[in-house]
């Protein structure tokens, strides 16, 4: 680690982890690597805060009736505790093997694996640590970011908690929060850093958090260097998750393909390397990635990335506000990208709010259709079912039916590839209208139907979807950041531990960000020639979630041919492109990034609640862009001579 003399040179930080699936020894291998100084990782998504939310939530009551029952009874060992942990337990099996690389390099780590357990998780780190003899590595965690008891106080006095996805009351969805989790910034982190701790934990702090802790930590900065710390947000976008900027999700993923080919390897398109950002002084950085591995650092790899997850020019935080109209990428060397042109705006005097509340219970039923007619196969079973549920219909919340796949009248290589799936997805608040064995309830009603139905039918043989299980809203709000109280707790130095003051310069923002078509569109027939062909030919893109909006990204890969993007991709573009089954009637944005090369769309509430209660099989948006890319349209013949992507 540099001394306090040379710490302006860039801070080298690791991405090794974008979720609590990902691969185990990445955090290892980074330890491993002398020129790294800080490794952070993201094992929190909205579904697991959703599950740890309300996990921690039902221990806490069962806890409470049987100390009403019981007394208060004995305290319980860590090992019990342990049992019903609500942390990222993957993170254990990622952390435990890399700990000597860590005493070795000395490298710092932030993760937000704590998730709704921060401080057992740091108990079991601490632990962990003394039984591997590293038990001199000084460990803080942050807490602040559980506000249920500030969430349903401010109901309380009144607060509404409009919705970010459709704008409605929190009152109006009828039910009581079962937790909250705020986002926490990153400047708490700097602090515990600055503390002396070389591992910090984090539950539900932004993505991008742990990267502007520690480049803060690293760097000096105060937080009102808002141009800087508007980098780091960027840098910690862009690396949080994990292989995602290295050629993961990668629309030109066939790149890595013919190279490995072509060169003989094996690694280009496996073992995808883990992300490093380089950060300055003043903000700007490089994207690199560890040495020998597969994947790529590009210009469009980073740039899809930034596409990701964002939902405007500004990418609001609740340390600072990075205006990204004039990002600049630029290739500077083999896999690596500079990015430059950030800019840095006071933080909102809010920050984002996660509600968990109960949805009700949901169950479905597939059945399998082949062969001609399958319009009409579809038709005849759903008429015949909706007949049998009668005026009931109004005791779901919920009910759809879909086809997934099409049916080839010839050419099929096997029957299952002609076979498509009639799915049957319901949603209800009462249990009982989905339990398998009353008389008169869903399963009945799809079952009683079936020796009647279309030619060929066919039942699915796995029978678990049909049982009920419950589901939650994920309730995506804002709350004043004067009621978190973030507290960063040093274990080894307990007289250090404080709470934390809300930031003393904040600036109001719009909650829907500007949209708008191109400043001056081009007579498309002004690009000469054009052949029938799918958009993804020559446009890149990358898409994915934020609740239940999603975005969805466009790159292209020359001027001219950006110039060509700009104006044929528009709001109503997009709305026929999506085509009247998939386009929801929501409101969609759009916005331009020229320094990528990039046009973006944010498609309100189009993922019908998020993950925790979508009926759609893209829950999260990922599959939007390949969806939108596939779609025939006129291209421009001298753009398709290039080559395709």
């Amino acid at each position: 680690m540099p001394s306090a003399t040379n710490r302006k040179r860039p801070v080298r930080i690791a991405g090794c982890s974008g979720g609590f699936t990902d691969r185990y020894l990445a955090l290892t291998r980074m330890a491993g690597d002398p020129e790294v100084d800080a490794i952070i990782g993201d094992w929190l998504a909205e579904m697991t805060m959703v599950v740890h939310g309300t996990g921690k939530a039902k221990r806490q009551a069962e806890v409470s009736n049987k100390r009403q029952a019981n007394g208060e009874g004995k305290q319980q060992s860590l090992e019990e505790r342990k049992k019903t942990a609500m942390y990222a337990e993957t993170f254990m099996q990622c952390f435990e093997p890399c700990i000597d690389n860590v005493v070795k390099n000395k490298i710092k780590i932030c993760v937000n694996a704590g998730a709704s357990d921060t401080e057992l998780l740091t108990e079991v780190v601490l632990q962990t640590l003394k039984e591997r003899g590293a038990g001199h590595l000084k460990v803080s965690w942050i807490s602040g970011d559980d506000v249920t008891p500030q969430v349903r106080k401010l109901i309380q006095k009144g607060e509404k908690f409009e919705s970010l996805m459709h704008g409605k009351a929190l009152e109006e969805f009828g039910a009581d929060p079962i937790c909250a989790q705020a986002y926490l910034g990153g400047l708490c982190i700097a602090e515990a850093f600055r503390d002396g701790a070389d591992i910090v934990l984090c539950g539900r702090v932004a993505d991008a958090a742990p990267v502007i802790g520690v480049a803060a930590w690293w760097h000096g900065w105060s937080n009102d260097q808002f141009d800087e710390l508007a980098g780091a947000l960027v840098a910690g976008h862009l690396i949080e998750c994990g292989s995602y900027v290295t050629g993961g999700f990668y629309s030109e993923f066939k790149d890595l393909i013919k190279a490995s080919q072509l060169e003989l390897q094996s690694g280009k398109h496996v073992n995808m390397g883990f992300p490093i950002a380089e950060i300055e002084a003043d903000g700007s950085f490089n994207i690199s990635k560890e040495k020998d591995t597969g994947g790529c650092v590009t210009v469009r790899s980073c740039a899809s990335q930034l596409l990701y997850e964002i939902q405007g020019p500004l990418y609001y935080n609740c340390d600072v506000v990075a205006d990204l109209t004039d990002i600049k990428m630029e290739q500077i060397g083999e896999e690596l990208v500079r990015v430059t042109g950030v800019k840095g705006l006071p933080p909102p005097p809010t920050t984002k709010v996660g509600i968990t509340l109960p949805g009700g219970f949901q169950a479905e039923w597939h059945i399998w259709l082949c062969g001609l007619d399958i319009d009409e196969k579809i038709q005849i079973t759903k008429d015949q079912i909706l007949y049998t549920i009668g005026d009931d219909i109004s005791r779901f919340t919920k009910l759809k039916f879909q086809q997934m796949g099409s049916s080839l009248c010839d050419g099929a290589p096997t029957q299952d590839f002609a076979t498509i799936d009639l799915r049957i997805f319901a949603q209800t608040r009462d249990p009982e209208l989905l339990r398998p064995d009353v008389p008169n309830g869903f399963n009945r009603w799809v079952l009683e139907t079936f020796l009647q139905s279309a030619p060929g039918a066919s039942l699915s043989n796995d029978l678990r979807q049909v049982v009920p299980k419950p589901f939650y809203e994920y309730w995506v709000s804002l709350m004043p950041q004067s009621e978190l109280g973030v507290t960063v707790h040093n274990k080894f130095e307990p007289q250090k531990t404080r709470e934390l003051p809300p930031p003393a310069v904040t600036r109001e923002y719009p909650r829907r960000q500007q949209s708008y078509e191109t400043s001056n569109p081009v007579p498309l027939d002004s690009f000469g020639e054009t052949v029938l062909a799918p958009l993804g030919y020559i446009v890149a893109g990358r898409s994915g979630d934020k609740a239940s909006d999603c975005n969805i990204g466009f790159i292209a890969r020359q001027d001219d041919e950006y110039e060509w993007l700009q104006s044929f991709l528009t709001v109503d573009r997009i709305k026929n492109l999506l085509g009247p089954q998939e386009y929801t009637g929501n409101p969609i944005d759009r916005f331009e990034i020229p320094g990528i090369r990039a046009v973006h769309f944010l498609l309100h509430d189009h993922l019908d609640g998020g993950y925790s209660q979508c009926y759609k099989f893209d829950t999260l948006g990922k599959n939007a862009i390949e969806f939108l890319r596939a779609k025939t349209v006129e291209l421009p013949k001298k753009f398709l001579d290039r080559g395709r992507i």
